[in-house]
């Protein structure tokens, strides 16, 4: 695992295998309409891949569930978790990356996937960004929050404040995914025994969904 200080770029969705120039080894689509198409990926060691066998893993928890919701990307990287979402079903999408070149990198891959309509590109600060209450759209969120695992100890307040404000004002049926490593202890999080928790060595994720309105499963 790689480890990145603050301020430094945050992300995952792939392999990290290090490239040379701008291409990526290994760094693809694995599901839906853009199955096995290439994303870009910068090579930098700072940006922490999650692992193709947890990203495939995690889209099969969250299942047929994913269509028709705005797809959130909190700590984008390569965006590959947020398009792995458009590709599967989500209707549109908004990828906040803080570090410039990575978002660089981040608006070629949507750009390559001819979905810039439906893709929002935020480069910020994504604790600034969620404190400011951004106004989405009203479909369902599918949430991702994969930041470096070092977020959970070293700004472990700020990560339990971000979750919980956004788990608070998602729409009914929105699901969230966070992704963190076995430091980190899920109980922690809101609504704490319902939260699907599950481990690939060495990432463990949790799932939540957000009941219908009518107190039914989302």
């Amino acid at each position: 695992m790689t480890r990145r200080k603050r301020g430094q770029p945050g992300g995952k969705s792939g392999r990290s295998r290090r490239t040379t120039g701008g291409d990526t080894v290994g760094l693809r689509i694995i599901g839906g309409r853009f199955r096995g198409r290439k994303l870009l990926y910068g090579g930098d060691r700072r940006v922490r891949p999650m692992k193709d066998r947890v990203r495939e893993a995690l889209f099969n928890l969250i299942g047929p569930r994913i269509r028709q919701k705005h797809a959130v990307d909190l700590f984008a990287g390569t965006g590959a978790l947020g398009l792995e979402a458009i590709s599967r079903g989500a209707v549109r999408a908004t990828l906040i990356e803080q570090h410039y070149p990575t978002a660089a990198i981040l608006r070629r891959n949507v750009a390559a996937l001819e979905i810039d309509e439906i893709v929002h590109i935020v480069t910020a600060d994504v604790f600034v960004w969620a404190a400011r209450k951004p106004e989405l759209s009203g479909d369902p969120w599918v949430v991702f929050s994969s930041p470096p695992y070092d977020f959970y100890v070293d700004r472990a307040d700020e990560m339990l404040g971000l979750i919980g404000r956004l788990m608070e004002s998602a729409p009914a049926e929105s699901i969230f995914a966070v992704e963190a490593d076995r430091r980190f202890d899920f109980t922690q999080l809101p609504d704490a025994t319902a939260w699907d928790v599950r481990t690939y060595p060495p990432a463990t994720v949790g799932v939540w969904r957000k009941p219908a309105l009518d107190g039914g499963d989302s």
